[in-house]
C-alpha cells in the first residue's frame, strides 16, 4: 500500500495516478482517507496533550504535598485520574480509525513508473521487443501438445480429470523427466549468477498470503485450507516475499537476492479459466521463481537485470519469444512497473505468456512492514521485485509445440544433460 505521507502531501500526485489507470471512482477515496487522517492526528495531538497535562498535575500535586496543602492535593489527585479514562477512550477512536485507513490505503493503487505506456486494457500493452527465429513448419507437421503427449503415451488428461477435474494432469516417461530436467537447469542456471536458493513453505496464514496482491487477486486465484488460517501459494513470490515479514535489514547487505522452486497451485477464476485441455493453464504446476529486497534507488536497475535472466533463460532454450509492457489500465494495483515474456506458439500463430516481471517498489513491503536501516540508523521500507525464470508446464508446451519435425521432437540442447536424451521420436 501506499504511504499514508504520500497521499497527506501530495494528493494531487495520487489522484493524477489514479486518472492514469482509469479508475476515477477511487477518486473519492483519497479525500476520505485524507479526511480520516486529519480527525487521526487530531486525535492524537488531543491524547498526547493529556498525557502532558497528567505530567503537569503529576508534579503540581507533589509541589502541593510538599507545601502541605491537602486540599489542592486533593483536587488535583481527582483531575489526574479522570485523564486515563480519556486517553483510553481517545485511544479506541484512534484506533478504529487506523484500521478505516487502512482499509482504504489498500484500494488505492501503486505509483506507476514513467515508462509505463497509459493504456486503458491490455490491448495498448505494447511490445517493445521480439527475439529469436521462428522455425517454419508445414501446415500437415504441426500438431498441438496435446496431441503429441497423448499419441506418443507421454501423458494423460483424461484420468487426471477423473481423479482431480480439470487443470491436473500425470506426466509420464521422457515428458515427466523433461519436467525435471527444466527444474534442474533453472536452479543451476539461477547458481551461476549467484542467488540464494530457498525452498519455502508451500502454505501462508492469512496475513502472509495477502500481503502479495489485493485481495480480489488473491480470492480469484488461492486455494484455501478448510477451517485452518492456512492457504496453498500460487506462486513461491508469496512465501519468499512473507519471508521478511517485520524484519529490518541492513542497507549493507542489500540486495538480497533469491530464487525458489516450488509447486504452485492456482484456482485460475474469471475471464480464463480452465477452458482448454492440456499443460497452458493448470492449477497446478512447477515453477522456479526470482526475488529481490533492494534500497529503493536501486529497484529499477533490478527490474532490468531480472528481466536480462528471463531472456536468457529463453535464449538458451533457442525459444522464439517477445517481450510486452504492461500499460496503466491493465498494470495490477500493487505494480508500479510490470512485463511480460512471450513465447510463440506455432499452432495458434500467436504468443502467450510464459514469464512475468514486477517492480512493486515500497507497496508489498509496506504491508509487511519489511525496512532497511543505514550505518546512522535510519528506516525505511524497501523495495520488492519478482520474475518468473521458468514454469516448466508451458515451456514444455513451447519445446514441444516448436521443435517437432516430421520424425522427433528436438529437445534443446542445453537440457540434453539434465534429461539424459536428446529428442522423443514421434511414432510412425
Amino acid at each position: 500500500m501506499l504511504d499514508i505521507k504520500l497521499i497527506r502531501e501530495n494528493p494531487r500526485l495520487v489522484k493524477e495516478n489514479i486518472k492514469k489507470k482509469f479508475q476515477d471512482e477511487k477518486l473519492a477515496l483519497v479525500n476520505e482517507i485524507i479526511k480520516k487522517d486529519e480527525e487521526w492526528r487530531r486525535l492524537k495531538y488531543e491524547a498526547d496533550s493529556l498525557r502532558n497535562e497528567r505530567n503537569k498535575i503529576s508534579e503540581e500535586i507533589n509541589k502541593a504535598k510538599k507545601a502541605k496543602d491537602e486540599k489542592l492535593a486533593v483536587e488535583l489527585i481527582k483531575q489526574a485520574k479522570e485523564i486515563p479514562e480519556k486517553i483510553k477512550n481517545i485511544e479506541g477512536e484512534t484506533e478504529i480509525l487506523e484500521g478505516e485507513i487502512k482499509r482504504l490505503l489498500l484500494e488505492i493503487p501503486n505509483i506507476i513508473s514513467k515508462k509505463t505506456p497509459i493504456g486503458k486494457d491490455e490491448s495498448k500493452n505494447k511490445v517493445i521487443k521480439k527475439s529469436g527465429r521462428i522455425k517454419k513448419l508445414e501446415k500437415k507437421e504441426i500438431k498441438n501438445h496435446v496431441e503429441l503427449i497423448e499419441s506418443l503415451d507421454l501423458g494423460d488428461f483424461e484420468k487426471s480429470a477423473e481423479v482431480s477435474g480439470k487443470g491436473f494432469y500425470y506426466l509420464k516417461n521422457k515428458l515427466g523427466l523433461l519436467n525435471q530436467a527444466l527444474i534442474r537447469f533453472a536452479i543451476d542456471f539461477m547458481k551461476k549468477k549467484n542467488y540464494e536458493y530457498i525452498e519455502s513453505p508451500l502454505m501462508l496464514n492469512e496475513s502472509s498470503i495477502y500481503a502479495s496482491m489485493d485481495r480480489k487477486a488473491i480470492e480469484e486465484s488461492v486455494y484455501s485450507i478448510k477451517n485452518e488460517d492456512l492457504n496453498l501459494i500460487g506462486t513461491a513470490e508469496q512465501s519468499l516475499l512473507a519471508m521478511h515479514s517485520n524484519d529490518v535489514l541492513k542497507e549493507e547487505e542489500l540486495p538480497k537476492k533469491y530464487f525458489s522452486y516450488s509447486m504452485c497451485f492456482r484456482k485460475e477464476i474469471g475471464s480464463h479459466g480452465i477452458n482448454e485441455k492440456g499443460l497452458w493453464r493448470t492449477h497446478q504446476f512447477n515453477k522456479v521463481e526470482q526475488f529481490i529486497f533492494c534500497k529503493p534507488e536501486d529497484s529499477e536497475k533490478y527490474y532490468n537485470e531480472l528481466l536480462k535472466n528471463s531472456e536468457e533463460v529463453l535464449k538458451l532454450l533457442k525459444l522464439p519469444y517477445r517481450i510486452v509492457e504492461f500499460c496503466s489500465g491493465a498494470l495490477s494495483d500493487w505494480k508500479h512497473r510490470s512485463a511480460d515474456l512471450e513465447v510463440y506458439r506455432p499452432t495458434l500463430k500467436d504468443y502467450g505468456e510464459v514469464m512475468s516481471l514486477s517492480n512493486c517498489t515500497d507497496y508489498q513491503a509496506r504491508k509487511l512492514n519489511i525496512k532497511c536501516i543505514d550505518k546512522h540508523g535510519n528506516r525505511r521500507i524497501l523495495h520488492t521485485l519478482n520474475d518468473t525464470l521458468l514454469a516448466t508446464s508451458r515451456i514444455m508446451v513451447a519445446i514441444l509445440e516448436n521443435f517437432q519435425t516430421k520424425d522427433s521432437i528436438k529437445i534443446p540442447k542445453v537440457l540434453w544433460k539434465y534429461a539424459g536424451f536428446k529428442e522423443i521420436k514421434l511414432r510412425i
